[in-house]
This record gives C-alpha cells, sequence and structure tokens, in this order.
C-alpha cells in the first residue's frame, strides 16, 4: 500500500521541490510572538471583568446587608394604621424612627404594645404629674400645655385616676386625635416603658407631597 504524503494528509498542494510555502512554514513554527500577546491580552481583560463584576456583586450585598441593619436596628420604617394621630399623621403615611435617643415631652414616639406597634406623642415624663381637665386641657405638673398640632381638644375615653403620676423610666402617651386614640389614658396601654420604644419619629417619608421633619 502506498503512504500517504504529508500533503496528501493536509489537503494542501506544495510546490515540488526543497523550498517551503508560507502555510508549511506557519505549520511548522508554531504562533508567533504577536499572536501569544493578543491571547495573553484576551485572557488579561477577560479576567480584568470577572474581578469587576465579582467586587461589585460582593460589595452590593454588603450595602444591602448594612441597609437592612441600618432599618431594622437603628432606623425603623413604620407604616401608620388608623387615625388617632390625625391631623399630624394620617392613615398610611410612612415615617422613620431613630432609636437610642434621648426623648423628651412633644416628641412622637413608636413603641411596642402587645406585639403591635403603637405611634403617640410624649405628654409627660418620669416623675412628671399629669392631669386632664373636662374641656380636654392636659397638664404636667399643674402647668397648661400648648399644644399647636391639636385640631380640637377633649378629654375622650379616660379609665385612669387623674391626677396620674408618671413612674421613673417611662413616658405618658397622647394620640392627637384626643376622641379617637386609645393611650396611656385606658389602663390596657397604661405607660410605654423606655425599653417599649422603638424609636423617636423623626420624619414621614410617603406620600412624597408630604414629606416633613419631625
Amino acid at each position: 500500500m502506498k503512504k500517504a504524503t504529508r500533503q496528501e494528509v493536509l489537503g494542501v498542494e506544495f510546490p515540488s521541490g526543497n523550498a517551503e510555502t508560507g502555510a508549511e512554514k506557519a505549520l511548522n513554527e508554531g504562533p508567533t510572538i504577536e499572536q501569544l500577546e493578543h491571547e495573553l491580552k484576551l485572557e488579561q481583560k477577560k479576567h480584568f471583568w470577572t474581578m469587576v463584576v465579582r467586587n461589585t456583586l460582593f460589595f452590593l450585598s454588603v450595602v444591602s446587608a448594612a441597609v437592612v441593619i441600618l432599618v431594622v436596628f437603628l432606623f425603623p420604617v413604620v407604616q401608620l394604621e388608623g387615625t388617632s394621630m390625625t391631623p399630624t399623621l394620617q392613615n398610611g403615611d410612612v415615617i422613620v424612627s431613630v432609636s437610642g435617643t434621648k426623648i423628651a415631652s412633644g416628641d412622637i414616639i413608636a413603641f411596642y404594645h402587645n406585639n403591635t406597634i403603637f405611634v403617640k406623642r410624649v405628654v409627660a415624663v418620669g416623675g412628671d404629674t399629669v392631669n386632664i381637665d373636662g374641656d380636654g386641657v392636659v397638664y404636667v405638673n399643674d402647668v397648661p400645655l400648648e399644644e399647636p398640632y391639636l385640631e380640637e381638644r377633649a378629654k375622650g375615653s379616660c379609665d385612669v385616676a387623674l391626677p396620674y403620676q408618671v413612674p421613673i423610666d417611662q413616658y405618658f402617651v397622647l394620640g392627637d386625635h384626643r376622641s379617637a386614640s386609645i393611650d396611656s389614658r385606658h389602663a390596657a396601654v397604661g405607660c410605654v416603658g423606655a425599653d417599649m420604644v422603638l424609636g423617636r419619629v423623626a420624619c414621614r417619608i410617603w406620600p412624597l407631597d408630604r414629606i416633613e421633619l419631625f
């Protein structure tokens, strides 16, 4: 049997003689320096973009985790249900509270009660004595409160004995809609302990046309 020539195996016709063509030289010599450098650059570029994507995803995951921690532990976000804080806050408003801040009379706070979040206004702190007359005027240490945030004053439903002294490290809270709010005037709620406070309400972020700082 006749042995196949190199030209026949490769399917390439080379001219007779000892001179090699360009194609035969390329087969014998392998890739050039320029080709190797080109391949190296492609691999480096591929590695670069792989690292960019990986680092970006890692950064986004860290930022997302940080945002969750901030929202849950430092700046809890609450959506209101009900009308007990009208006209200051409306049903459906979204507010941001700040944890760990000092709370004073007049502040609006979010707090836990029976696994539910309430939002009310602090009218007295630990050691203060609270009284409410028949017209709904609130007295703290015998001084009437100025409450420009109210649309109307009302004593509302009240089943705690007045005057009432607020225990230390607790807050006496009322809703701004006095005739509809269930708050510290009711024994079922009572005063709010410092350990029940979620945070002081700092701002309203929704709806957008009523964004406001408190």
